[in-house]
Formats: structure tokens, C-alpha cells, sequence
């Protein structure tokens, strides 16, 4: 079983409502495991939560911008990713 918390604990600890946690799994930005009813996240997935809240509470991005730009940064990643690769073998 991997190092996780809970969704409660989470949106008690940042602060946020509950709402734009299931949002975010929703849309498909974040990846839950649930036991027993009750929602984890990943501990290697809370660097990828807290951005959302500091795009989302700090900068006031709405849910359609936290996916795009999501989508972009991993595109971009990926791009970079296979780049190196090719640079590399080439």
C-alpha cells in the first residue's frame, strides 16, 4: 500500500473546499484510490494538488484553465522528454 492521505485531511489541512477536490478528480487532474468509501490521494501527488490550489484560490483560474493548462505543461513535458531522447540516440 503506498503513502496516501485522505481527501477530508486534505481539504481540512489546505484549507479548500471539498468541491474543488472532487473537481479536480473529475476533470481527471488527479488520481484517487478509494477504500473502504473513503477518497486517497497519493503523497507523490500532492505537489500536483498544491499547484492547482495556487493556480485556482491565488491566481483565480477557473477549472477550464487549470485543464488546459495542465494539458499544455504535460504536452510540453512529454515534447522535452522525447527531444532529450532523440538527442540522446542521435
Amino acid at each position: 500500500m503506498s503513502e496516501r492521505i485522505s481527501r477530508e485531511e486534505l481539504v481540512r489541512i489546505y484549507n479548500v473546499e471539498i468541491t474543488f477536490f472532487d473537481s479536480l478528480e473529475e476533470a481527471g487532474l488527479l488520481t484517487t484510490e478509494t477504500e473502504n468509501e473513503i477518497k486517497y490521494l497519493p503523497y507523490d501527488d500532492l505537489s500536483t494538488f498544491e499547484k492547482f490550489i495556487n493556480w485556482h484560490y491565488d491566481l483565480e483560474v477557473n477549472m477550464a484553465g487549470l485543464e488546459v493548462i495542465s494539458h499544455l505543461l504535460n504536452k510540453i513535458e512529454k515534447l522535452s522528454s522525447e527531444k532529450f531522447t532523440v538527442i540522446k540516440l542521435g
